[in-house]
């Protein structure tokens, strides 16, 4: 598959895996991107996955035509971009291997490869290789979302070589959702090092970007100024829209019963407004629908003088995501101690810059009319 003359994309979709990083459900699969540059020297940029290793050589192969490359850049050594780096060294003797400090740190780490001290290249921020006609400028991108990421920009054709920035799940193609898939990548896998993010797209502002070839997903080439505001808002904690996310865990379905309520008394009243079952929902799209909304209205049963653990699941993933900038409204559920408002409040206080509305909704067992009214005002609130 080409990306332009000169650029070769050889990397492979896995369509039957279930769950990236053995978390993150991929109903639609996962590509694993690989690319070679073909110029006086030729440049494998990254390899992949275990998972499709031998379509991979096949592609590489194809695309080599009996000749050997010159570099292999690494930009990212977790294992679904690096497996195949052994097996590329060992079968190219004499090829040269491109990263920084860390990149060679860690690859010691997972691979034994002969004569690495010769065939090393480091590079530091804003080092040049040299292809012939073109060019790659790198640039460090630590925690984004590795401590030994960087990216490549090839100067004449003015692609980025992003590593996991501006990737998403699915396929190469470009026949799906972007936004939905991209967010529920980023946030979920990238989301906690925001600052990092910032400190790369300030570099990338002052390159002229044709194209972005990341590491999962398809090439983009057309208004990059879109994915690249997406990455901005994202990274700085923004809400995408101005709405409202409910996200509950019912036991019984007594809570989940009052939050359809709630649910609908928003929509009547013309609000943006989602809800999202926390004990079947898949948590990473609960949290990526966390981050898209400015408002929150969290809801849980009382369990064991505790919150229903799939509440306390995505409320301590959402901290460890460094949830902020959004209004949190509570809602708590409980027959003879209602007590999972006191334990959600006392996480989400912990949030920066955090609105919580008071005070808390208590409903005893079920919703009725008082239930209701409580609701109503909590609507209105919002």
């Amino acid at each position: 598959m080409e990306i332009s003359e000169s650029v070769k994309y050889v990397g492979a979709f896995d369509k039957e895996l279930d769950l990236f990083e053995s978390q993150y459900k991929v109903a639609d699969g996962i590509s694993y991107n690989s690319y070679i540059i073909k110029d006086e020297k030729t440049v494998i940029m990254d390899t992949i996955d275990r998972r499709k290793s031998n379509e991979w050589i096949q592609n590489v192969q194809k695309e080599l035509d009996g000749t050997e490359p010159d570099y292999l850049v690494i930009l990212h050594m977790e294992l679904d971009h690096s497996y195949n780096v052994g097996v590329l060294c060992e079968k190219y003797p004499n090829m040269k291997i491109v990263g920084n400090a860390k990149t060679f740190s860690f690859l010691s780490q997972f691979f034994e490869i002969n004569s690495l001290e010769e065939r090393k290249v480091i590079v530091k921020e804003g080092d040049i290789l040299n292809l012939g006609n073109h060019s790659l400028q790198f640039f460090m991108a630590p925690m984004v979302h590795w401590p030994e990421v960087m990216v490549a920009y090839e100067q004449t054709e003015k692609i980025l070589f992003s590593a996991d920035a501006f990737g998403k799940f699915g396929d190469f193609n470009h026949g799906e959702d972007w936004v939905g898939e991209a967010r529920r990548f980023y946030i979920n896998i990238v989301g906690k090092y925001g600052v990092q993010v910032q400190a790369l797209l300030k570099k990338l502002s002052a390159v002229d970007l044709k194209m972005i070839c990341p590491l999962h997903g398809p090439a983009l080439k057309n208004n990059l100024d879109f994915y690249i505001k997406k990455y901005d808002t994202w990274s700085k904690y923004e809400p995408e829209e101005d709405g409202i996310l409910i996200a509950y865990s019912s036991i019984h379905g007594n809570t989940k019963e009052a939050m359809l309520k709630l649910e609908y008394i928003m929509k009547e009243q013309g609000k943006n407004v989602v809800s999202i079952d926390l004990t079947r929902a898949d948590f990473s799209e609960a949290i990526s629908l966390a981050f898209k909304y400015s408002k929150l209205i969290i809801a849980s049963s009382t369990y064991n003088m505790d919150i229903f653990p799939p509440m306390k699941n995505f409320l301590n993933r959402l901290k460890g995501l460094g949830y902020q900038n959004r209004t949190i409204a509570i809602v708590e559920n409980g027959t003879w101690v209602p007590n999972a408002a006191n334990c959600m409040n006392e996480i989400v206080s912990d949030f920066k810059d955090i609105n919580i509305i008071e005070p808390f909704v208590t409903i005893k067992s079920r919703c009725n009319d008082a239930t209701i009214y409580d609701l109503k005002k909590l609507a209105e609130k919002l």
